[in-house]
């Protein structure tokens, strides 16, 4: 990778991680030494991809398309599963659009599509996607400024794709911070998932020191008139 960041392979082990090839999946993912936070693995990351690993029967055969991919870690954790997975980041970051592209390479992962969408803009690759069943975003709820465009995407993605769920997690970081009236602006709604549901209520998951003792959330989005069921 240009301009002298140094790019380290991480590895998560989902299932028995003393048993790796047997009931459980090994991925390894770049994280780059860059201020660029897109490029660093998020404890909320790590907890989406376990829903993820938990829900590997519903995403299989799936097309699923993962926003703000940065290291790409839940993506990775759907082409490895038999899901049909395409990665995205802001058209604008070309460092995070090229950290996808080296996750599929270390992963052995050939044709994953990795297009540059950039929230709240109507751009030829949004408007080119194939039907989507699934949408993936770890912490992308993280600067309230970008929350509207963010759903915004969202809510076009899903005009298109009716039945489609938005898997997100976000980590907590205050109490002030809320899209529940951008959800009801958006005609969206959401459930919380307990995180205790899919295992991943432990401060270490997939052989790793994440979440730790943060504080994640995992929700569904849908449209408000189509929660039928979470997987």
């Amino acid at each position: 990778m240009s301009g002298g960041r140094r790019a380290e392979g991480r590895r998560f082990v989902f299932g028995d991680a003393a048993d790796v090839g047997s009931g459980s999946l090994e991925v390894l993912v770049p994280e780059v030494l860059d201020p660029q936070y897109g490029l660093y693995i998020w404890p909320s990351s790590v907890v989406l991809a376990q829903y993820v690993w938990f829900y590997k029967n519903t995403v299989k055969g799936k097309t699923i398309l993962e926003i703000g991919a940065g290291a790409s870690l839940p993506g990775i954790v759907v082409a490895k599963c038999g899901g049909r997975v395409i990665l995205s980041d802001c058209a604008e970051f070309q460092n995070c659009l090229d950290n996808c592209r080296q996750s599929c390479q270390i992963n052995n992962l050939e044709d994953v599509p990795v297009i540059g969408l950039t929230w709240g803009q109507i751009s030829p690759d949004l408007v080119q996607l194939p039907q989507i069943d699934i949408i993936l975003g770890s912490d992308v709820f993280y600067e309230p400024e970008d929350f509207e465009d963010i759903l915004t995407t969202i809510f076009y993605l899903m005009q298109k794709n009716p039945h489609a769920l938005f898997w997100t997690t976000y980590q907590e970081r205050s109490a002030n911070w809320s899209i529940e009236a951008l959800l009801y602006k958006w005609n969206l709604k959401c459930i919380h998932i307990p995180l205790e549901t899919f295992s991943a209520d432990e401060e270490h998951l997939a052989g790793s020191t994440l979440p730790g003792s943060h504080t994640v959330h995992m929700i569904v989005i849908t449209l408000k008139t189509n929660i039928t069921s979470v997987t």
